[in-house]
């Protein structure tokens, strides 16, 4: 217990600290802390094997999972808050076109880019990691992005659309990437299976949001039970975390297997709460302010999972160099074309598939099924690469995307020491 606390409270205290730096540097501070944890990891600090600083192996940082669920989950339901009705009325079809045009087109874009390397080079990669990468390619992170718009307060048309997007490409790449992962698999046994292709990923959604749109009715009706706002606060926060405990489930019915998406089921329950609770904006604000350390502690222990590994293997940096670029083009395309046709301002036309590059979670936890095919190895070390990749590089081009869009305003000198300092009060009878 002592070796845990010491690991979260250096991973924190190390997360802020350079934070500092990067700000100096121009660099949001999801960048650092995710080199935080790159140097607390296994491959830097974790190295000279010191209990306590830094995090020895990767089965240690994958005993904090429990702490990256949470946060996913505080994310997930916090961008539910974008789908507030007014603001679905005034973006109408848009966002569900671009979303999946988006996501779709990069699938393409990846899946033609892979297999054209395997004809060329058969021993690269083979034909059904190919096809499985190019569905993985679709996902996007949404907790970095989150977390950019956050910090820098951004807010605007560009701000509104991408994270609405980014909400609905959990679904969409969900959808990609079971179809996808069955043809490939088919390939490679010689049967398909139309249960895992196509009944098992619908059905996922399916449950996710009834779940998630369950626990935010309730959350609305128990609400209304409490007056004190840290007693609101503390309701919403136990429901959050009972979500994601629930959305973690995992069973079998008549051989169909049965599971929840966590950033699905969260972010459902975030957007039935916020549309029907005339206090949730205030709710999600105090909310916000509890989790900040929260976030801070996930990306530190992303940074510590990310594996360096992977950049001393020549063959799986030749694949991902070709992946990054190819999935690289196919946001933007995807995004530009989907923008033009539903008639988006020139700003979001140029710059949504920019801020839709970070990639983490989502991939690897597909990444991670996909290590069933023959060539699964390479597919995982592809995924860890471009993580490692946009992780680090993607914030910040999201940060000047947002800046270019003008939906960034230039960062100001307030220091909260200086504000909140008492000011001396003014002697009676003097001017």
């Amino acid at each position: 217990m002592s070796q845990i606390l010491t690991c979260l409270s250096i991973a924190l205290v190390g997360g802020l600290l350079m934070s500092r730096p990067a700000k100096k540097l121009g660099l949001p501070a999801v960048t650092a802390y995710l080199i935080t944890g790159l140097l607390l990891g296994p491959f830097c600090l974790g190295t000279l094997g010191v209990s306590g600083l830094g995090f020895v192996n990767p089965e240690q940082v994958a005993q904090f999972n429990i702490i990256s669920q949470v946060a996913l989950g505080f994310i997930a339901f916090a961008i539910g808050d974008e789908f507030r009705l007014e603001q679905l009325r005034s973006m109408g079809s848009r966002v569900i076109v671009v979303g999946i045009a988006q996501a779709v087109t990069t699938t393409v874009i990846v899946d033609l880019a892979l297999i054209g390397l395997h004809f060329l080079n058969p021993t690269l990669i083979s034909l059904p990691s190919a096809i499985t990468l190019g569905a993985i390619a679709a996902a996007t992170a949404p907790a970095a992005t989150l977390m950019v718009v956050r910090q820098y307060k951004a807010d605007g048309p560009l701000t509104h659309l991408l994270l609405m997007v980014v909400a609905i490409d959990d679904a969409v790449g969900l959808v990609l990437f079971s179809a996808s992962f069955g043809v490939a698999t088919a390939m490679e046994s010689g049967a398909i299976s139309v249960i895992s292709v196509l009944v098992e990923p619908v059905i996922e959604i399916l449950l996710s949001l009834l779940l998630g749109g369950l626990a935010g009715y309730l959350l609305h009706c128990m609400e209304q039970f409490f007056h004190s706002r840290s007693k609101r606060r503390s309701l919403s926060i136990g429901f959050v975390l009972l979500t994601v405990g629930l959305s973690m489930m995992e069973f079998e019915v008549g051989g169909v297997h049965i599971g929840f998406s966590l950033l699905l089921t969260c972010m459902m329950a975030g957007t039935v709460f916020c549309n029907i609770c005339h206090t949730s904006q205030e709710i999600m604000e105090r909310i916000d302010h509890w989790t900040a350390p929260l976030s801070i502690l996930f990306f530190v222990l992303s940074g510590a999972e990310l594996d360096l590994g992977v950049l001393s293997q020549p063959l799986v940096l030749l694949v991902g160099v070709v992946y990054i670029l190819f999935r690289s083009l196919g946001k933007f395309t995807g995004s530009y074309l989907s923008c033009a046709a539903t008639g988006c301002d020139a700003k979001i036309k140029r710059h949504l598939g920019i801020t839709l590059l970070p990639q983490a979670g989502v991939a690897l936890g597909m990444a991670l099924t996909a290590q069933d095919l023959a060539d699964g190895a390479m597919v995982r070390n592809v995924v860890l690469f471009s993580v490692l990749v946009y992780e680090l590089v993607g914030p910040t081009l999201t940060k000047r995307s947002l800046m270019a869009a003008g939906e960034i305003k230039p960062e100001g000198k307030t220091s909260a020491r200086t504000v909140n300092t008492p000011k001396k009060p003014v002697e009676l009878g003097k001017s």
